[in-house]
């Protein structure tokens, strides 16, 4: 990978992070369009720009954190499905990432039920 294509990469998810798509969804549309293979060190990357844009969030909303503990609670049931899920099906999940078109019918499909809901 480029320091070109890591810009660009970056770029993408800082513009996609804060907006109701998916910033993962198009970091691995934007790395296939960029030809940049799918290694360990490109997975990393994705991960530290992510924990970036996390970061940020966390700072912004920083207040908010510790207004009430239920806010905790809320988080962890919220979490715990998806965990499971996460756990269960992880390699599955991981050959569905592989493929770009499965990502992009996805992103497709979740912008509709957005506008529709």
């Amino acid at each position: 990978m480029s320091l070109i294509q890591a810009l660009i990469l970056a770029i993408v998810e800082g513009l996609t992070e804060f907006l109701p798509v998916s910033s993962t969804g198009h970091m691995i549309i934007a790395s296939s369009v960029l030809g940049i293979a799918s290694n360990p060190f490109t997975k990393m990357f994705t991960i530290a720009i992510q924990f970036g844009a996390i970061l940020s969030v966390v700072v912004l909303y920083w207040k908010r954190f510790f207004q009430s503990t239920t806010f905790y609670f809320k988080l962890l049931v919220a979490f715990l499905p998806a965990m499971v899920l996460g756990l269960l099906l992880n390699d599955f999940i991981d050959q569905l990432l592989e493929r770009i078109e499965i990502v992009a019918a996805m992103l497709i499909i979740g912008g509709l039920i957005f506008l529709f809901i």
